[in-house]
């Protein structure tokens, strides 16, 4: 594998004069589970055990500039620390600039924290206009935050948090980073298989409030479908851009995500880890991937597994459905403070 020297940058202090890439991670391949090692590669010659530092070997990424959000956790923070070892400057995206700059303090290259609460959309404008200020147009976007399943309905400005969170705050992001992005950047959209348990008909458009009912593990379908659907018409507006929109599932990982489920469903994820659950390297390839990878490079509006392309729910592939989320998303930006 051919890794690139240290960018000249680092944040944090504990980070100076560092160069260990396997410093902020276990050995991924220690971390591998049964699954992964048994299921063959798909098409693209890689799959379930691929790793993100398997699928950026040998790139080189620096002048590449790349915003990831949710940087500061989970297959989030792997991406950062990946994508920054190959040499990219890697805006990391979080709810607080000190919970990421603290999250990446231990992490070499070119990394710079960000504030973006993607429920607050005081603050996602106000990491738009930081980002339009530094002056460096971004050739990735990868919009990997994500909240899942909480036990009991909560909201922001009148929605169901997770439609508002997972879908509106990415959606206010993208749409105000469109004028201002290189001409041929890529945006990642991390959506889910749960998408194909979303509710009859898809997106519940008389209920994104969730006060006539609420169940968390289908709003949070239903929340992985609108990411989908995003990415789809983002897709098919930026034809003829040069830009790219694709969407992907990084398949199921025991990480902070899990925190808002029931003990009990918590405590099965931990049992199954060594045997189907992927591990954080695996679980951040596909995005990884999708972000950078040279055979990626002009493909658009299509669903991702495993590194592959796969295929998904037949409401996820409704462009009527797609164009209605899109205007209903316009709407409820336009209506927010």
């Amino acid at each position: 594998m051919t890794l690139l020297p240290c960018a000249t940058k680092v944040v944090g202090a504990a980070a100076r004069g560092a160069c260990n890439a396997g410093s902020a991670v276990l050995s991924s391949r220690a971390l591998m589970s049964l699954l992964s090692r048994v299921l063959p590669r798909g098409a693209t010659g890689l799959g379930y055990g691929s790793t993100a530092e398997d699928v950026t070997a040998g790139l080189d990424l620096r002048g590449r500039n790349i915003l990831v959000t949710g940087g500061n956790s989970g297959i989030g923070l792997e991406t950062v620390r990946v994508l920054a070892l190959r040499g990219a400057r890697v805006v990391a995206a979080g709810r607080s600039r000190e919970k990421v700059a603290d999250a990446v303090a231990r992490l070499t290259g070119e990394i710079v924290p960000l504030a973006c609460d993607l429920s607050r959309p005081e603050s996602v404008r106000a990491a738009v206009a930081s980002l339009v200020e530094q002056g460096q147009p971004l050739q990735a976007v990868i919009c990997n935050a994500g909240i899942m399943a909480p036990q009991r309905l909560d909201q922001a400005f009148g929605y169901e948090l997770q439609f508002f969170n997972n879908h509106i705050g990415h959606f206010l992001l993208v749409t105000s980073l469109l004028p201002h992005v290189a001409g041929d950047c890529r945006f990642v959209i991390v959506s889910s298989d749960a998408h194909r348990r979303a509710p009859r008909g898809g997106i519940q458009f008389d209920n994104l409030s969730g006060d006539r009912g609420y169940g968390p593990q289908r709003a949070y379908s239903q929340s992985k479908l609108a990411n989908l659907l995003f990415a789809k018409e983002l897709a098919r507006r930026l034809s003829g851009t040069g830009k790219t929109a694709n969407a992907l599932h990084p398949g199921v990982i025991k990480t902070n995500l899990f925190r808002t489920l029931p003990s009990v469903a918590s405590f099965l994820f931990g049992l199954a880890s060594p045997l189907v659950l992927k591990s954080v390297p695996e679980g951040a390839a596909t995005q990884c991937y999708l972000a950078v990878h040279p055979a990626v490079a002009g493909i658009s509006g299509e669903y991702f597994s495993h590194c592959n392309v796969a295929s998904c729910s037949e409401l996820a592939r409704d462009a009527a459905l797609a164009a209605r989320l899109w205007q209903e998303s316009e709407r409820i930006v336009a209506g927010l403070p």
